[in-house]
């Protein structure tokens, strides 16, 4: 179990007029910004003293007192469940999620999620981030398959959310959809939460963050197509929500493809086989966040994502990769790269409201 942990710090005269959180954020870099935040709401940082808010301003000078307390145990139950390992090190850890498993413990799921499993695997993992998901650097959503990336300590933990902020981080996904988009394009929109359907996100927005999807058609098929995602963004559902408001929703997609459930042909048959949405986390690429050694992992495609590409062309069931181009499909991004390099040509911007 990590010690609790008290850090003295005195502002210089030029801190003045900065927020005591952002101060923090810079002044402790091995900490986040939302676990400052979390100290300070919680009573463990003092300013000459006197317990400090997140707003406040320095003048300068100040001795600034944070307390660390030793992590709670988390409330998940460190359970002893499959995980498939991508790559492991003493930083992190790279696993390939199945479908059905929800990325940490919430409402309806107090068990059996990819944090109960990690903690039984990773030592001390209960202690990164001092919170309820330890080490989760980013998610994926229940039925999404594929690479996720944890981090094994506060320093690793920093550093990846830094790269995830940042656009450092290579996101390339797999997709089977509804219908035949074309070659390749670029979705840039505006995007927030649904006005509506709180449940939902959308890009039909007058106000809301950037959100950038670039895709290229892999192989089409009756009704359906396998195409490669790039994420130069990383919103909730971003994906599933402009691929559908493009009007290709995702295969199974019941909250955005809602009106293609009754799909007929190899496309209806494939969307049966598969019972859940079809998106895969096919590959992610980073620097590792000690070392700077670049990392590229690839998760296999799933049994049930294979089987309905099978029934899409026809061929027997079984276990399969795409048949990409080869000397494309093998560099993760090859859809990023080649819409950045075809820009003009390639951009397509949907759904955007000024």
């Amino acid at each position: 179990m990590v010690a609790p942990d008290t850090r003295e710090h005195r502002a210089p005269p030029e801190a003045r007029g900065e927020r005591v959180d952002q101060y923090l954020a810079r002044a402790f870099p091995d900490l986040t910004r939302s676990r400052i935040h979390g100290l300070i709401e919680a009573g463990h940082v003092l300013a000459n003293g006197q317990p400090a808010k997140p707003a406040k301003r320095l003048r300068g000078g100040e001795l600034l007192v944070l307390h660390i307390p030793a992590p709670v145990a988390a409330v998940p139950l460190a359970e002893e469940l499959p995980v498939a390992v991508l790559h492991e090190d003493k930083d992190l850890v790279v696993v390939d999620k199945a479908a059905g498993m929800v990325v940490h413990p919430g409402a309806g799921h107090a068990t059996g999620t990819l944090v109960n499993a990690l903690l039984h695997r990773v030592k001390d993992l209960s202690g990164v981030g001092g919170e309820l998901r330890p080490g989760i650097v980013h998610r994926l959503d229940k039925d999404t398959t594929g690479c996720l990336v944890v981090a094994k300590n506060e320093q690793a933990l920093v550093a990846l959310q830094k790269a995830f902020k940042t656009r450092a981080v290579e996101k390339t996904y797999l997709a089977l959809v509804h219908g035949v988009p074309p070659a390749e394009g670029r979705i840039e929109t505006l995007y927030g939460r649904h006005p509506i359907h709180r449940q939902k996100f959308t890009g039909k927005v007058r106000e809301g963050k950037q959100a950038i999807t670039l895709f290229r058609v892999l192989e089409s098929f009756d009704g359906a197509a396998l195409v490669e995602v790039d994420l130069l963004t990383g919103r909730t559902h971003q994906i599933r929500v402009h691929l559908a408001e493009a009007g290709h929703p995702l295969l199974c997609d019941s909250l955005y493809g809602a009106g293609r459930k009754t799909a007929k042909g190899p496309a209806g048959e494939a969307q049966e086989r598969l019972g859940r949405q079809a998106l895969h986390a096919w590959r992610l690429a980073f620097a590792h966040p000690r070392t700077g050694k670049a990392l590229k992992l690839e998760a296999p495609i799933p049994e049930d994502l294979a089987a309905a590409l099978a029934l899409l062309r026809g061929t027997p069931v079984g276990k399969g990769r795409p048949t990409a181009a080869p000397d494309e499909a093998k560099q993760p991004g090859a859809a990023r790269k080649k819409a950045a390099a075809r820009k003009p040509a390639a951009k397509r911007t949907t759904g955007r409201t000024r």
